[in-house]
This record gives C-alpha cells, sequence and structure tokens, in this order.
C-alpha cells in the first residue's frame, strides 16, 4: 500500500487513525502494529512474516545482550543479529544480481527463478540492527514488551521508504506520547505538502524522464532535460514522502527527524551529503564509518573509509552495478574535499558558483544512478557533453506543457522555497489555503491517472 493511493486515503487512513485516537495509550501500539500490518501485508501478506521473524530474533539478541555481563557473549549475540540481517538483506536484494552476473562472465550458467524483493526491507533491517547495535553499545536498554519493538519497526509511515528511525529517537514516544490538535493539524499540513510535491511535480516529470532515458543517442538538449527531470523527480518523490511519513507520524504522537534540508541548494558534495537523506547519511557514519576508524587513523585510512562507506551505500540503494558506481562517484569528491581541507575543489569561487558546479556534479551523479546500463550511462554523459550534437529537447504532445511547466517549478522550489518543515512551523494562513487547494487537485489529478509507485520503494 502506497500514501498516494486512493485506497491509503479513502478507506485506511480513515477507519485507522479515529480508533487509533480513541484508544486509550495501552491500546495505541497493539492496533498501530495491526495497521502496520496490513499496510505492508496488503501487496503481499507473507512477507509480514519475514519483518515478524527478523524483529523476534533482534528481540532475543538485545534481551540476551542485557542478560549477561560476558562481553564475549554480548559480542556473539550482537554479531548474529548483525549477520542475520545483513543475510536477509543480502539474500532478497542481491541474490539476483550476483547470478545473472555469473551467468553472464562463466560458461556455467545457472538455472534460477528470480527472487521477488520486499518492499522496504533496506530500511527496516537497517531500524532493527540499529537498535541491537545500540543495546550492544549501551546507548539503550533491551525492550522487555516484544510488542513495543515490533510497533518500532513496522510503523507503517516510515516502513517502506524512511526516515530511518532509530530506536532511541522514539523509545520515549512508544511508552508515552499524546496527540494535540496543534500537532495533528501540523502533522496533516506536512502531510499535504509531500502528496502535492510528489503527484504535481514529481509524477508530473516522470514521462520527460521516460522519453530521455529511453531514447538512443539523445543530443544536448534532450540529454539535460533528461537529467534535469529526473533530478527533480528524485528530489520531489522522496522528500515528498519523507513530509508524508513524518506528517503521519505527528498525527500518531511521534516526532521523525527530518530527511531532507534542501540538498539542492549545498556548496559541496559534503555539504549536500549533510542534506540528503540525512537519515541514511547519520546511520552510515554512526554504525559503518565510525566504527571502520573515521578519520581518525591517518589520512589514507580516512580516504579508504570514506571510499567503502560510500561503495556500499550506493549498492544499499539496489542490485546493480550501477549503483556502485553512483557510491564510487560520491565518494570520489567526499575524498577530494577532505584532501582539500573540507573545502571543494571550487572552494574559491563564488557561493552562487560553488553551489551550481555541485548541483551539475549531482545531476551527472544522478544520471549514474538512474541509468539501467552503462551503455545508457554512456550514451547520456556523451549527450550531456555535446557529443551527439545539439538535438532538440522531447516532444510529449498534450504531456509537454506539464513536464516542463513541472520541470521549472521543481527547480524554482528546490533553489527557492523554505523546506517543508519551516513552512509548517511559520505557519502563514495563505500558504496553508494554497497547499491545501493543491492538495485537492494533486487527489483529483490521482483519481484521474494511473498509479504512479514512489521511486524509493524499488530501493
Amino acid at each position: 500500500m502506497v500514501f498516494a493511493s486512493f485506497f491509503f486515503l479513502f478507506w485506511f487512513l480513515p477507519a485507522f487513525l479515529p480508533v487509533y485516537l480513541a484508544l486509550p495509550l495501552r491500546w495505541r501500539n497493539l492496533w498501530l502494529t495491526l495497521g502496520s500490518f496490513v499496510f505492508y501485508g496488503w501487496w503481499r501478506p507473507h512477507y509480514v512474516l519475514l519483518m515478524l521473524a527478523s524483529t523476534l530474533l533482534d528481540y532475543a539478541a538485545a534481551r540476551a545482550m542485557g542478560s549477561v555481563d560476558s562481553g564475549r557473549k554480548r559480542k556473539l549475540w550482537l554479531v548474529l543479529s548483525v549477520v542475520s540481517n545483513l543475510g536477509l538483506l543480502a539474500w532478497f536484494k542481491y541474490s539476483n544480481l550476483f547470478v545473472e552476473t555469473w551467468n553472464d562472465v562463466t560458461p556455467w550458467p545457472v538455472e534460477w527463478e528470480r527472487v521477488l524483493l520486499p518492499v522496504g526491507i533496506s530500511f527496516f533491517t537497517f531500524q532493527s540492527m540499529s537498535y541491537t547495535i545500540d543495546v550492544y553499545r549501551g546507548e539503550v536498554k533491551p525492550v522487555r514488551s516484544f510488542l513495543d519493538l515490533l510497533c518500532f519497526v513496522s510503523m507503517f509511515p516510515q516502513l517502506v521508504a524512511g526516515p530511518i528511525v532509530r530506536y532511541r529517537d522514539v523509545a520515549a514516544e512508544i511508552q508515552q506520547r499524546s496527540v494535540s490538535l496543534v500537532q495533528a493539524s501540523d502533522g496533516v499540513f506536512l502531510f499535504a505538502i509531500g502528496f502535492v510535491k510528489k503527484v504535481l511535480i514529481a509524477d508530473q516529470v516522470a514521462p520527460l524522464v521516460a522519453a530521455t532515458f529511453g531514447a538512443a543517442d539523445a543530443g544536448l538538449a534532450q540529454s539535460w532535460c533528461g537529467a534535469l527531470a529526473y533530478t527533480v523527480q528524485i528530489y520531489f518523490d522522496f522528500s515528498g514522502y519523507s513530509d508524508m511519513a513524518i506528517g503521519l507520524g505527528l498525527m500518531l504522537g511521534f516526532h521523525f527527524p527530518a530527511n531532507f534540508l534542501s540538498p539542492y541548494r549545498a556548496w559541496s558534495i559534503t555539504e549536500c551529503w549533510r542534506r540528503w537523506h540525512v537519515s541514511l547519511s547519520t546511520w552510515l557514519r554512526d554504525y559503518l564509518y565510525v566504527p571502520l576508524g573515521g578519520n581518525r587513523r591517518g589520512p589514507m585510512r580516512t580516504y579508504v573509509n570514506l571510499a567503502l562507506v560510500m561503495l556500499l551505500g550506493g549498492l544499499w540503494h539496489g542490485a546493480a552495478w550501477t549503483f556502485l558506481l553512483w557510491g564510487a562517484w560520491q565518494g570520489l569528491f567526499l575524498i577530494l574535499e577532505r584532501r582539500a581541507g573540507g573545502h571543494s575543489p571550487y572552494g574559491f569561487l563564488p557561493r552562487p558558483m560553488q553551489v551550481l558546479c555541485t548541483f551539475v556534479i549531482v545531476v551527472f551523479g544522478w544520471v549514474i544512478f538512474k541509468a539501467e546500463n552503462l551503455a545508457q550511462l554512456t550514451s547520456m554523459w556523451r549527450g550531456m557533453v555535446g557529443m551527439h550534437g545539439l538535438g532538440a529537447v522531447p516532444s510529449l504532445g498534450a504531456q509537454g506543457p506539464i513536464a516542463y511547466g513541472a520541470l521549472l517549478l521543481g527547480l524554482g522550489l528546490a533553489f527557492a522555497a523554505p523546506r517543508s518543515d519551516l513552512l509548517v512551523r511559520r505557519f502563514h494562513p495563505l500558504v496553508m489555503l494554497g497547499i491545501f487547494g493543491l492538495f485537492v487537485i494533486a487527489v483529483a489529478q490521482l483519481l484521474a491517472t494511473d498509479f504512479v509507485p514512489f521511486l524509493y520503494f524499488q530501493f
């Protein structure tokens, strides 16, 4: 089930939310967990059992770590949790890639029935794993109630596409929370903003992306139109989902961490990663980069750590070698900036030019991310540097004005508009009325068109 769907808006949420708010606190976790099972199992119910088994294992491992004094035994339970979670992730997400690569490079093909990827497995395994790591570190205490942990892992607002919430961030609210009228209204407002970003911007530039990345030898104009359209699409799709997730969390009494802080206004790639998918970048920092040694073991080890973290971060997004290449692209610029003392190679330029240079690097990176294979990537990059001629922008017929309008609007908002959370915090009545007017239009648009899934569901 997805937020931008008729069933969620007009059946699931109206049935779930009033009951949740009417229940006494001691029953809310159970109702939220059951509702989350329905939400997640709507696609394939048996994958709920997978999430249940993973959570049960981590619950047992954390309880065992809390009941023993031996550091060796605690570490063994942690290893069991981490290996089990990563094993699940590796099997469901990467087994197809490894078998396909084996069949491509060896004369001994393996007969293989493709493994179907459970939606959101990358997110809920990271969340559950962070809990057991924090228990091992002594940063949180093992929960006594399995229901509390299951409620945390399965919580439907952030279950399938983040933000990646850590147990310590919501531990107090799992036990005790309330929903004020102001908090609920802020949640509704933020949900409406995210819905508008998804339906009226991200979905509207999608035809432009498809027309470009599906074309052979696109010229300069078409290549840049498509690359910029994907840059807008992935930002408004994912940040829109995060807005909706955080808004729903507020309606339920939870405060989830911000996930996007105007990343396209960053003046370096390092700064961009402080603003893009913040919950993932901080997870990778705290649970991978720092344990590897961070920047504490000299420059060369720091560069290796940065490269390894970004390679694994790229591969986390999907089972394709292009994702690994995208991680290498990001890691390259992070290393260059670290070598320059935290400054970008173009740090001598005026700040607006630094932002522009960073944005161009990000756009070229998104082409790697989007490309289905190296041939498509090479063709797009060649087109973007003019090697296929000037060409013309894609002609989309009746969809053209809407797609190009959404592209220009998306770029303008990404560089000039206040962040969604700031819009909610400042609360201007005219802005609120405008957003809700656009929300009505977005709902009408959703009902009039085919279903368009969130991009990050595939990651």
